[in-house]
């Protein structure tokens, strides 16, 4: 990997970790059309990166996290994240081959995409309106929505998250701020396991190695903390419409590049 196929990919997963289209099958077919989708450190740089997305949260809600005297904030996110870590565990295999073929995460990327063309016609009328109002059952509940972007990558977890608070009637913005908490200690704890799982394998990481990381995870830092203020205005004024085309569109695309062309 050079430095600017790891600029590349920093930049597509700092637009996409927080959209509802996916950054797993986005940088996946970047990878593959930059013919560095077979090598084990792209692998682990694509998950690694999201800790510099996730840093851009913490900056962004500083107030939320460093807030000590409100436990629940805290104990909420350990319950929703609690089913994705069980999960996680007992189907690590299945995940790891799912993610390695990109035609079933095309096929997700139009799966979801037609979901949300319709959501905002499915799920009107919240009664949760505020982050703040989420309680311990409604946490949970959107961990458990949490679950399919893991079983089914290309489904975005932002996605599963957002139409899961959705559906237990929290409002779109009040689902989208929880979405955008509970990344943090869930690509925590994946970029964890995967680092640790990486060294066993191949040992410490070269220096040009971590040069590479420092730059991925400074470029996704910048341009989630821009991704994550035009989704939320953009949501607000529009829904989820556009971003179900564009997922739908994507992912014929992709499904046509992995026909005729890689």
């Amino acid at each position: 990997m050079t430095s600017i196929q790891a600029i590349i990919l920093a930049i597509i997963e700092g637009l996409t970790e927080f959209l509802p289209i996916s950054s797993t099958g986005h940088m996946i077919l970047a990878s593959s059309v930059m013919k560095i989708e077979g090598d084990d450190f792209t692998k682990y740089f694509e998950v690694c990166i999201q800790l510099g997305a996730i840093l851009s949260v913490i900056v962004l809600y500083l107030g939320k996290f460093i807030n000590f005297k409100n436990p629940k904030f805290y104990l909420k996110l350990l319950l929703a994240i609690f089913p994705s870590l069980v999960l996680g565990f007992l189907l690590n295999d299945m995940i790891d081959e799912n993610l390695e073929n990109p035609t079933f995460i095309a096929a997700m990327l139009i799966v979801g995409g037609i979901i949300l063309l319709f959501v905002d016609q499915w799920f009107k009328n919240p009664i949760t309106h505020k982050e703040e109002d989420i309680d311990y059952p409604l946490a949970l509940k959107v961990g458990l929505f949490q679950c399919l972007a893991i079983i089914f990558p290309g489904i975005s977890r932002s996605a599963a998250t957002i139409v899961g608070g959705m559906s237990q009637k929290i409002s779109r913005e009040a689902a989208a701020e929880f979405s955008f908490l509970l990344a943090v200690p869930t690509m925590m704890a994946a970029t964890g396991y995967k680092t640790l799982k990486y060294v066993k394998t191949h040992g410490f990481f070269s220096g040009e190695e971590l040069g590479l990381l420092a730059i991925g995870n400074a470029v996704a830092f910048v341009v989630a903390i821009l991704a994550i203020k035009f989704f939320i205005g953009f949501l607000k004024e529009k829904g989820f419409k556009l971003f179900g085309w564009y997922r739908i569109i994507l992912g014929v695309v992709f499904l046509i590049y992995l026909k005729f062309v890689s």
